[in-house]
């Protein structure tokens, strides 16, 4: 086992035999048999545990153990405890899933700390077997089939090329003293059932299954690059980045087929799921406007786009647009106010003849005599209206927007100039004709945006 074992360190260009490695030791047989592994092979380690509090005295027991092993090794030991029942109820995790963010955090911080240049697992043939299982269950893209992998990131697992049978064997040869996690019997979690009781009713129809299915993962690995290959040219003609946002060709994304399968992977770095992709493919033919969420971003249906944005930076303006009360006072002897997303400068002058009057959407200029201060400058709301520049009669400034086809976000983020509750200006579209310079304008009010 040894010697596989270094064959499999080499075979997958895991490390270094010279490189330090933070090994994650829980006190199980899987982990005191990779410790054991990496001792005989003279590697440099370090151990490291965490205790998660879960088990009472039991969890304790643990952390003692682990440390002895440290000892008896003679290395570096590093260990921490979490509270891991209130971290998953604060964040609305499940524990499983509490205590995977919690100690993958610490070891990269450990990692980084002590100069280890991997985090290694103690995963092995059974586990990548269980987790092939259980993505097939919930449901997953091809990634998801490849099992556990041997290297990711930091992250590297030696002991995938051997399974549950072989660690025991090597264990009892060596003489190797470990601890029972009682929580392995329970069938709790989902990974144990399918250890305890689908995995076992597969075997009786193919004895050979952990091989057959491994040997099916690695077949997989190899389609799932050649996969990701053309998702990834794909992407870089179809997904492109305006204005600090990603936007999707519409277009382009209904000539590629499957098209379900193109949308979900190219969505799945926001953290959209299979399902609200197939809900924006059925609105790709209807109106602009449509929103859809996942927990970390936002999409828009546009007219020739898709729009990504992300919540957190969307957050103020989402929660602020139409019906709003978020405003702001403009003084006479202002010169300057940054709004959330804009700067705007301030200034007023004597109309001369050297004072030139601009063509450009991003400067109003505004017949001082008619504003009346201080000013106002606020999200629209519904039902506002104003007289465009050049135009006979009032427009609902929501029609204005649909005639300038502006896309939802663009209509957010969009700021109104007003003056005792007129609209004086649509901040950087279009001003209006009551504010308008005229022959009897006397003194001009510049506004531009930087």
């Amino acid at each position: 086992m040894l010697q596989s074992f270094k064959s499999f360190i080499k075979k997958e260009n895991l490390f270094n035999l010279s490189d330090k490695i933070l090994l994650t030791v829980s006190g199980g047989i899987d982990s005191v048999v990779m410790c054991e592994l990496f001792y005989q092979s003279k590697i440099n380690f370090g151990i490291a545990h965490c205790n998660f509090q879960l088990r009472n005295k039991e969890s304790d027991k643990d952390e003692l153990f682990v440390e002895a092993l440290a000892e008896k090794y003679g290395v570096p030991f590093h260990s921490v405890s979490f509270n891991t029942s209130v971290y998953a109820k604060k964040n609305k995790l499940s524990i499983q899933v509490a205590a995977r963010q919690l100690r993958y955090d610490w070891f990269e911080e450990i990692r980084e700390q002590f100069n280890f240049k991997f985090i290694a697992t103690a995963h092995h043939q059974d586990d990548s077997i269980e987790t092939f299982f259980i993505n097939i269950i919930r449901g997953t893209g091809i990634s998801g089939l490849h099992g556990i992998l041997p290297k990711h990131g930091k992250i590297i697992r030696p002991l995938l090329f051997t399974n549950k049978n072989e660690i025991e064997v090597f264990s009892k040869k060596n003489k190797l003293k470990y601890r029972e996690d009682s929580s392995n019997a329970s069938d709790k979690y989902l990974r144990n059932k399918i250890r305890h009781h689908i995995i076992p009713v597969l075997k009786e129809v193919n004895p050979n299954l952990e091989e057959t299915i491994d040997n099916n993962i690695k077949h997989i690995r190899d389609v799932e690059h050649i996969y990701k290959k053309e998702i990834e040219n794909k992407r870089k003609k179809i997904v492109k980045q305006e204005k600090g946002n990603d936007t999707i060709s519409i277009e382009k994304l209904k000539k590629l087929s499957p098209i379900s399968t193109y949308l979900f992977e190219f969505l799945k770095p926001y953290n959209f799921n299979s399902t609200v992709a197939n809900e924006i493919i059925e609105s790709l033919n209807a109106e602009s406007g449509k929103q859809f969420f996942s927990e970390t971003h936002r999409l828009i249906k546009d007219r020739d786009n898709l729009i990504i944005d992300n919540r957190n930076k969307t957050k103020d303006i989402i929660s602020k647009a139409p019906n709003s009360s978020l405003n702001f006072l403009v003084k006479k002897s202002q010169k300057e106010l940054a709004l959330n997303d804009i700067q705007l400068l301030l200034n007023s002058e004597l109309r001369t003849k050297t004072v030139g009057i601009p063509k450009d959407n991003s400067i109003a200029c505004i017949d001082y005599d008619k504003l009346e201060f201080p000013l106002e400058i606020r999200k629209w709301e519904k039902g506002d209206f104003f007289y465009p520049l050049g135009m006979k009669g009032k427009k609902l400034v929501s029609d204005f927007f649909i005639d300038k086809k502006l896309s939802l976000k663009q209509k957010e983020s969009t700021w109104l100039l007003t003056s005792n509750s007129k609209i004086a200006w649509i901040i950087g579209h279009r001003l209006d004709e009551r504010f308008k310079i005229t022959d009897k304008t006397l003194k001009i009010y510049f506004v531009k945006i930087v």
